[in-house]
């Protein structure tokens, strides 16, 4: 089998099944863990796949994929943009924070401030940060989504809507060269717009590879936020969004490292 043909069929295995890892492909293909670290990275360099460590996904299969294994896209990227985020807000400010893997990471890096207000429908953000006394943390009710801790509902969206707060920290599922702000649960697409429109401050958080992907529903518009903090946007369409309306964008220059130790 040339190389070639290996790759297509890698490519069309991570499209049946959302995601492969090295581990698997070595067994399918009875050739060297280096052989298929070479053949990821070199249809990750194309955009066909998205790295993750130990393995590879394909971008429409993003939604289906476990929330732990979505932990592991661009990590060192999520944590840079978290410390970024965390870095804009004060301490004593009040804050939403929505659903997703990079909004969890800024959670992490506000662990050292004190005396916010944290209001978020994210089971796994309230968790991390209950236990930093110098914070409270406000949940909202509603339906808990069983793949991420996510709540979602019109009970959240609701409760999103007593509150006006200093900042709002969202995180999307995709975004388009267009500016449009996307996502896979129209539930979830309803509480991301009742914290657009209850924050003072609205702050987008969205690793590159989001620009690779697609989702059906419509949270919003770039143009909606105050900021966009990613670690590289590789569409001039999104900088000029960000320079027509004010936008502050902030690239922590942290670019996906496609190697792997696995």
């Amino acid at each position: 089998m040339t190389p070639s043909m290996r790759q297509t069929q890698i490519v069309e295995l991570a499209r049946q099944k959302g995601g492969v890892s090295v581990e698997q492909l070595v067994a399918v293909f009875a050739v060297t863990p280096q052989t298929i670290r070479k053949d990821l990275n070199l249809l990750c360099e194309r955009g066909t796949l998205l790295r993750t460590h130990g393995g590879a996904i394909h971008p429409s299969g993003v939604e289906n994929m476990e929330y732990e294994a979505r932990r592991q896209i661009a990590t060192a990227q999520k944590q840079a943009i978290g410390q970024a985020a965390a870095a804009l807000i004060p301490d004593d400010a009040s804050l939403f924070i929505n659903i997703g893997t990079t909004t969890e990471a800024v959670s992490q890096a506000l662990s050292g401030h004190h005396g916010l207000m944290v209001i978020t429908n994210n089971i796994n953000v309230a968790n991390r940060l209950r236990t930093v006394p110098s914070i409270e943390v406000v949940i909202a009710g509603g339906v808990v989504r069983p793949a991420d801790g996510g709540i979602v509902g019109e009970a959240a969206v609701d409760f999103i809507r007593q509150f006006k707060v200093d900042f709002a920290v969202i995180g999307v599922s995709a975004i388009d060269a267009d500016g449009a702000l996307l996502d896979f649960d129209f539930r979830e697409v309803k509480v991301a717009q009742a914290i657009i429109a209850n924050a003072r401050h609205v702050i987008v958080v969205s690793d590159a590879t989001k620009f690779a992907r697609t989702a059906p529903v419509r949270i919003g518009h770039l143009s909606q936020a105050h900021t966009f903090i990613t670690d590289h946007c590789p569409h001039a369409s999104i900088r000029q969004i960000c320079a027509e309306h004010g936008i502050s964008l902030i690239e922590t220059g942290l670019l996906a490292d496609t190697g792997d130790t696995a």
